[in-house]
């Protein structure tokens, strides 16, 4: 019970976001490039293995934009100039310019790289066919369903290579889905055709939404466990899954990802035990709310440290250890 995990994402150290922006000035090769990258892999690797975390990540130590990485990779998609997220964060926005192909794996090389460096289980991290669309500029199909479908055979495919790769768990996100709730249908469909067929454990991240409105329809969104922020709500969204009855395995979010303030052990068993109020202790996994990309190593790290604590703490109280 209470497993814990992470969402994906982790601070890129120093050498590598300075490696990162020598190559994008080409003075340095690619290479060189991904031998740096497969040394802050085995180094988020072991740092997990470290603090006691029960579900891998590999990091993300590739990947810039969780959109752009994989757009960049595909046939038919061109890549814009910066945009704005937020605050004052930019990317390259994909934008689709002809019918979309994969022509090769995207995804499978770093997670068998990261798999090979540990008999933990690593999760297999692909961006839903839904995200994948909405984040996109569309100047080909016309139609979100559409390019919306076309992207969730892609994503099929890569998540059968995954499976084949040995993966036991395989995590969408669908981080877009609570921002158009009336389009909640198309990405369903959409993961449908995602996560068809698969062994593998499947889940799928939503973050920062408005879920009322999209509860309790997201729990036909096909896959085994959705992976949901409460942190950085104070748990105020907590009391939407009490009534219908949650009915899929459920990560709790108890890490706030976009504060510097390092939470207490206290502060995260009492979301703990309000998560259990509402979710049976079989449901449940705990994790970050989001990707701590944006925190320094040294935050993200005491972050993850505090949060096995204060889990293997309520184990303890509760004699499930």
């Amino acid at each position: 019970m209470l497993e814990t995990t992470s969402v994906g994402s982790f601070p890129k150290p120093a050498y590598l976001t300075k490696a990162r922006n020598a190559f994008s000035r080409g003075e340095m090769t690619a290479d060189e490039l991904g031998a740096l990258e497969r040394r802050a892999t085995e180094e988020w690797i072991r740092c997990q293995e470290d603090i006691g975390i029960d579900i891998l990540v590999h990091g993300e130590m590739e990947r810039g934009d969780m959109t752009t990485y994989f757009a960049e990779q595909l046939i038919g998609y061109g890549i814009s100039g910066l945009v704005r997220s937020y605050g004052n964060r930019y990317y390259r926005k994909p934008i689709i310019e002809g019918v979309l192909e994969r022509s090769k794996p995207m995804a499978v090389e770093a997670y068998q790289f990261a798999q090979s460096l540990t008999r933990l289980p690593v999760k297999g991290m692909l961006t839903g066919p839904y995200t994948m669309c909405d984040w996109s500029f569309d100047e080909h199909y016309g139609s979100r369903h559409d390019a919306v479908m076309a992207l969730a055979e892609i994503i099929r495919d890569e998540a059968r290579d995954l499976e084949r790769a040995g993966a036991r768990f395989i995590q969408i996100d669908e981080p877009a889905i609570s921002t158009r709730p009336a389009e909640i249908n198309l990405a369903i469909e959409a993961m449908g055709v995602v996560t068809e067929g698969l062994k593998a454990m499947t889940i799928s991240h939503i973050c920062y939404g408005d879920f009322k409105t999209i509860y309790p329809h997201v729990l036909k969104l096909p896959v085994d466990q959705l992976d949901l922020e409460f942190a950085n709500s104070h748990f105020a969204n907590l009391e939407i899954f009490r009534s219908p009855k949650f009915t899929k395995k459920v990560a709790v979010g108890v890490i706030d990802v976009h504060s510097h303030i390092l939470e207490t052990k206290n502060q995260i068993k009492e979301g703990i035990r309000r998560a259990l109020t509402v979710f049976e202790p079989e449901q449940v996994m705990i994790d970050p709310d989001c990707g701590l990309k944006t925190r320094t190593v040294e935050e993200a790290t005491d972050k993850l440290k505090v949060m096995v604590d204060a889990v293997g703490e309520i184990k303890q109280e509760m004699g499930w250890t």
